[in-house]
């Protein structure tokens, strides 16, 4: 006697939801990648004028969030986005280290010379609305990249999310700087988001999701850690 017969659903979305979750993260990026050019050439402008290394610092930024999001739409215009999943993956990587290794040297360079920099409202704007836009973008790209299973959109909005980090140490050292003169304020909060670089950079490298972003496999956001001796995983 045959026993009942057990329905096993398909894992990962549909072909039809795969489409438009790709469309989406399509979009998502070229919004990102838009705002970010806009953002590097104010913040590098407005920085140059008022002499601010964090504002400079901040541009820069935005451009290491272009390559991020430039690999991630390469990644995506192929018609197999997971064969190229692996090389985003380490773009967005080495954008993380650089972009540790740059407000590493320019804040350690800023507290030993004591940099002192003007008032910039152009500064003060620009990053109060890069706090208000890139968590909605972050969050955006993220969960679509998840229920698409794609490591290298997950990472990539990540990289957007520093950029919320930035934009807070930006605007509170700014702020700071304006009111009471404190000029180490941004270098040392800028420290503690580098460290958050070099973490983010390390995973992105060793496939920290390599199983949670094997399509079919498991969501991303399954427990899964990477084994950094053999360069596989841990489920």
């Amino acid at each position: 006697m045959s026993g009942p017969l057990i329905r096993i659903a398909p894992a990962g979305p549909a072909p039809q939801r795969r489409a438009v979750l790709t469309r989406r993260i399509r979009w998502l990026v070229a919004a990102t990648i838009t705002y970010n050019v806009i953002e590097a050439v104010v913040a590098i402008t407005a920085g140059t004028i008022a002499s601010s290394t964090a504002l400079i610092g901040f541009g820069l930024d935005s451009i290491i969030e272009v390559s991020s999001a430039a690999a991630v739409a390469w990644q995506f215009s192929g018609t197999d986005p997971e064969r190229r999943e692996r090389a985003a993956l380490r773009v967005i990587a080495v954008s993380f280290f650089a972009l540790a290794a740059y407000v590493t040297v320019e804040s350690v360079r800023a507290l030993a010379v004591g940099a002192e920099a003007e008032h910039s409202t152009i500064g003060l704007v620009l990053a109060a609305v890069s706090l208000a836009l890139m968590p909605g973008l972050s969050y955006a790209q993220r969960r679509a990249g998840r229920e698409l299973g794609s490591r290298s959109a997950v990472a990539d909005s990540k990289q957007t999310l520093l950029c919320t980090y930035l934009s807070a140490v930006l605007l509170v050292g700014l702020a700071v700087n304006s009111l009471f003169g404190w000029s180490w304020a941004d270098p040392v909060a800028a420290l503690v988001i580098a460290a958050v670089a070099v973490k983010e950079g390390r995973e992105a490298w060793l496939g920290d999701a390599c199983c949670n972003g094997s399509p079919g496999v498991r969501p991303v956001s399954a427990p899964c850690r990477c084994d950094a001796r053999s360069g596989g995983c841990r489920c």
